[in-house]
């Protein structure tokens, strides 16, 4: 189904990504005072009253960006024109008519689309008089707005709408069946992986480390199915984070982490395994993720074995030994699809409940196998287990004492169930919990 679309466009720095965020009401655009922030289209959708409808921030028309890639930021502002149902053209009220919103005013009256003309940073309600300055632009009564106080934020909505056809009684945007954040450091393949899934250039692909800043929400179909794609900025040492741009991206990083239903851990095969890889695991260890690691760039190596890579990959990233290893050529489309469907299968192994007969039979065997270690004070007990909740499969393993049981221990028990129930290649959570009752068997 294919929802209208509103694109924001404007100058550098009049505060369309502030735009952005106003209308969703929650931060997804990176909002800094540098010049040339956003690069991609950064999109989401919005209900308003019956109406949905995407809207789509751009990067600054007329931007010079610092890495060279000011042809890439054009070629996806006009992507999001040609896309564009309804054009929000932001101005600053406090610069007035500059020659730059001249040219962007010439653009926008080519391609003969719908315009909504927003003069922004109305702050003050004497910056209100001046907001018929902007007539001379020929878009009709601007409509002044605070894109960080929310001021006429409503207005806005309303004039859109009443652009809009009406709606559909089934225009509603199906929930995607996957969430997939693809995480990894810098230059690891990331956007090209997502251009790949989207079969169009949806975010710039370059060697200019850190191209991606924002995280950018992707919506792709497979055989009729919405996927939901997050590509995330390239994550690098902390001592070597440059500016607040890089700090934003990196939180996006890990929010869009912990959204995500499958995390695609993305490694250069070209590369050795780094510090910063180290830590993006142990983050996705700690937010108990289903998890791929994706060696990506495949196509670039020679005279290795996979399971001498797979050994490699296991020594280096201990916690994710039990998330599986895909082999992948992004740039190619290589294995892609298949990488998609075991993501797919990791999501209902996540989701998957146990009766707790057979869970409590499995932990019996895991006692008989291996006992926790006696204290000299006491002998650790258990007593029970069910499960709690899914994704991740969490469960409470009722104790004599809590404090007996190390993460060793916690390792051993979740090695034990991957092995005999349903869960093989997701991350489970325990919970031990003091209670007196008779044990599962002699301790």
């Amino acid at each position: 189904m294919t929802i209208p679309v509103v694109t924001i466009v404007g100058r550098p720095n009049v505060g369309k990504s502030s735009l952005l965020n106003c209308l969703a009401k929650r931060r997804i655009s990176i909002v800094e005072p540098t010049s040339g922030v956003t690069r991609d289209r950064v999109s989401t959708e919005i209900q308003h009253k019956d109406y949905l409808f995407e809207v789509i921030d751009t990067g600054g028309m007329g931007v010079k960006d610092a890495d060279g890639l000011t042809e890439d930021i054009e070629a996806q502002i006009e992507i999001a024109l040609h896309k564009a149902d309804i054009v929000l053209f932001v101005v600053d009220i406090r610069d007035g008519i500059t020659p730059l919103d001249i040219i962007v005013t010439e653009k926008l009256r080519r391609l003969g689309k719908k315009v909504i003309l927003v003069a922004n940073k109305v702050d003050t309600p004497k910056l209100e008089y001046h907001v018929s300055d902007f007539h001379a632009l020929g878009f009709g009564n601007p409509i002044p707005l605070s894109a960080i106080e929310g001021f006429g934020r409503s207005e806005l909505l309303d004039k859109i709408v009443s652009l809009l056809p009406a709606p559909c009684p089934d225009s509603i945007s199906p929930e995607p069946i996957l969430k997939i954040a693809i995480v990894g450091k810098r230059n690891a393949g990331k956007s090209t992986l997502i251009n790949t899934l989207a079969k169009e250039p949806r975010v710039i692909v370059s060697d200019v480390p850190g191209t991606t800043r924002d995280s950018v929400d992707v919506r792709f179909e497979i055989k009729g199915k919405p996927y939901l794609a997050i590509d995330t900025a390239g994550l690098r040492k902390k001592r070597q984070v440059k500016d607040s741009i890089e700090f934003y991206s990196m939180a996006r990083a890990q929010r869009s982490i912990r959204r995500a239903d499958v995390v695609l851990f993305l490694i250069d095969a070209t590369l050795k395994v780094s510090e910063v890889d180290k830590k993006l695991g142990d983050y996705i260890v700690s937010e108990y993720k289903p998890c791929i690691i994706v060696i990506n760039k495949w196509d670039l190596v020679s005279g290795v074995v996979t399971q001498k890579f797979n050994d490699y990959i296991y020594k280096c990233l201990p916690g994710l030994s039990f998330a599986p290893i895909s082999f992948i050529s992004a740039r190619n489309n290589v294995h892609v699809m298949e990488m998609i469907h075991l993501a797919s299968e990791l999501s209902e192994q996540a989701r998957t409940r146990v009766t707790t007969s057979e869970l409590n039979q499995t932990l019996e065997e895991a006692l008989t196998l291996h006992r926790p270690t006696r204290t000299r004070v006491n002998a650790p007990k258990i007593y029970y287990t069910t499960q709690v909740g899914v994704t991740p499969p969490t469960f409470v393993l009722f104790v004599n004492d809590p404090k007996l049981f190390d993460s060793d221990y916690e390792r051993y028990l979740s090695n034990q169930l991957r092995n005999k129930l349903p869960f093989s290649e997701v991350p489970l959570k325990f919970h031990f919990r003091a209670r007196t009752k008779a044990p599962l068997s002699p301790v």
